[in-house]
């Protein structure tokens, strides 16, 4: 049996490693297409607890994630998650 490692997107919040696709910055103008996109189809959760978004998460359910943690921290907990 595969273990599901998570990963803390901050807050208290949790992916499933492996449904991971993407960790990416969210300045980008094809990633503010993407949030929008995904907030008018119901695909978008907001994980920032009120605060700015820094790193966007899309997910292999076509979900996207907005996190309030750095993309750079992220992918760090990400590998590290990954590597165990």
């Amino acid at each position: 049996m595969q273990k599901q490692g998570l990963l803390n997107v901050g807050f208290g919040n949790f992916v499933v490693l492996s449904r991971v696709i993407t960790i990416a910055l969210p300045s980008s103008a094809p990633m503010r297409r993407l949030r929008e996109d995904a907030r008018q189809e119901g695909r978008l959760i907001d994980a920032t607890q009120g605060r700015k978004t820094r790193a966007i998460i899309v997910t292999d359910s076509n979900h996207v994630i907005l996190s309030a943690i750095q993309a750079e921290t992220i992918g760090q907990r990400f590998s590290a998650e990954e590597g165990e």
